[in-house]
């Protein structure tokens, strides 16, 4: 291009960006507007957020509690975890089949890094696209008996990908109300109208369906397979039968249930004997059962290309690392080959859960599937009972508010199929007497000396 046509492009496309400007101005009436005030921005550590993050600092240290959280580990961590060279029974893995270290794992990595390095360097669309990507997604279709699927480089981003891309300001989103942040931001991200029905309550679906469901374009529900807070598994045949019934599309999050529901872990469709057809969005997580990162949707061909095309999240992300794609195919295979893993997790997850219940302990809504809660209501006593843990050689973690409403703390102990039975009741033994004692001083919010510390932090 010469310098004149270049310089006349240039001048073509500031005239336009200046009359786009105009019109702007002159619908929004700012162009009479003459600003002689010049405002301040605040700095980062003005925001009220940030002061409340570190206000919850500060009374943990007046109180003597440790942070629970971000304690770095120092191998892979399964059954067990390394933290500052010691070993710890770990109960905060997604590692559920214990695939992680894996040989088969391994081995696919390591053929993976020779062929291709450790980065896909571009965006699939442009020139990040690997055999092994494709291999997987085909692997991920298998499971499902769909046409399609693809694959995202976060499991996050691939609910606000994919539900940001299919739904819009004229659309309905119903969900359950603990679907998880994720796809609350993909539904803020599309601009469709949003209402959550009573967890797995499906006369409530049905109530929203019949009054509302003339009104939209489009309706879309989500649900959890396994509700990853609870350990709770969603009503899919009510799913279903409402689905026949009011013709919506029905989109599953398989994030904590690939792997683990069903006789050889393909997920709640297999668990209720369901056609997995009769889904239309099947969303999952790399990073539990398949021991990579990233995220999957699986569904119709159709789906699967509009996705490809316009879901920003795929079209503008480099492509998914081809040794995490190596991992997770090869955490599949091992998923198919082995359906003992499964078998043992739900042994380990069902003598967790009942002897908790045993011991007294509120496991909540969970069914032993993976996840297990023990609901302690306070959040300061939930992570002081995290810290005695740990002290004791158990590294579980507490989901304090504002990830659960306050009332509702826990500690979240994710079961693996490597864990034996020794762990899990020393773990419950040590959680229950541990908690009886918190109880017995009442510590908590509510105690005398804390509420002294946060009235001396509000004054300062």
């Amino acid at each position: 291009m010469t310098g004149n046509k270049r310089q006349d492009l240039l001048d073509r496309m500031k005239n336009v960006h200046k009359t786009i400007e105009q019109g702007r101005q002159s619908r929004t009436g700012e162009a009479s507007v003459v600003r002689a005030a010049v405002r301040k921005q605040p700095s980062f550590d003005q925001l009220a957020e940030y002061k409340q993050v570190v206000v919850q600092k500060m009374a943990g240290e007046q109180l003597g509690m440790a942070n629970p959280f971000y304690r770095a580990h120092e191998a892979a961590s399964g059954a067990y975890a390394v933290i500052g060279g010691k070993s710890y029974d770990n109960f905060a893995s997604y590692d559920y089949l214990g695939l992680n270290k894996h040989p088969a794992v391994l081995a696919g990595a390591e053929e993976a890094l020779a062929q291709f390095g450790v980065s896909a360097s571009a965006s699939r669309l442009v020139a990040g696209e690997r055999t092994i990507h494709v291999a997987l997604e085909q692997a991920l279709a298998q499971n499902y008996e769909s046409e399609a699927a693809v694959c995202f480089v976060s499991g996050y981003l691939t609910n606000v990908a994919a539900i940001g891309c299919i739904m819009g300001p004229r659309d309905l989103v119903l969900h359950d109300e603990f679907i998880h942040n994720s796809a609350l931001s993909g539904i803020k991200l599309s601009g469709a109208n949003r209402r959550f029905f009573k967890h797995n309550d499906m006369a409530d679906l049905e109530r929203l369906l019949r009054t509302l469901g003339s009104d939209y374009e489009r309706i879309l529900v989500v649900a959890e397979g396994i509700y990853s807070m609870d350990g709770d598994i969603a009503d899919l045949p009510g799913l279903v039968r409402l689905k026949q019934e009011f013709n919506f599309w029905l989109m599953m999050d398989e994030a904590h249930s690939l792997g683990v529901l069903g006789d050889t872990g393909r997920g709640i469709f297999e668990h209720f004997g369901v056609s997995p057809s009769e889904v239309d969005i099947w969303m999952g997580t790399l990073s539990k059962t398949t021991c990579s990162c990233g995220g999957y949707i699986a569904g119709s061909e159709a789906l699967i290309m509009l996705l490809k095309a316009q879901a920003g999240g795929f079209v503008y992300s480099v492509g998914l690392a081809p040794v995490l794609a190596a991992s997770a195919m090869a955490s599949l295979s091992v998923l198919k080959d082995e359906p003992a893993r499964v078998h043992a997790l739900r042994r380990n997850s069902q003598t967790f859960l009942e002897y908790a219940k045993e011991r007294g302990l509120d496991t909540g809504l969970s069914q032993g599937y993976s996840v297990v809660p023990v609901i302690v209501a306070d959040s300061l006593r939930a992570v002081q009972l995290s810290n005695e843990l740990f002290d004791a050689g158990v590294n579980v973690l507490p989901i304090i508010h504002p990830a659960v409403p306050e009332g509702l703390a826990r500690l979240r102990f994710f079961i693996t199929s490597s864990h034996s039975e020794e762990q899990i009741r020393r773990a419950v033994d040590l959680t229950a007497d541990i908690l009886a004692k918190l109880k017995e001083r009442n510590f908590g919010i509510g105690s005398a000396k804390v509420m002294q510390v946060l009235a001396r932090l509000a004054q300062a």
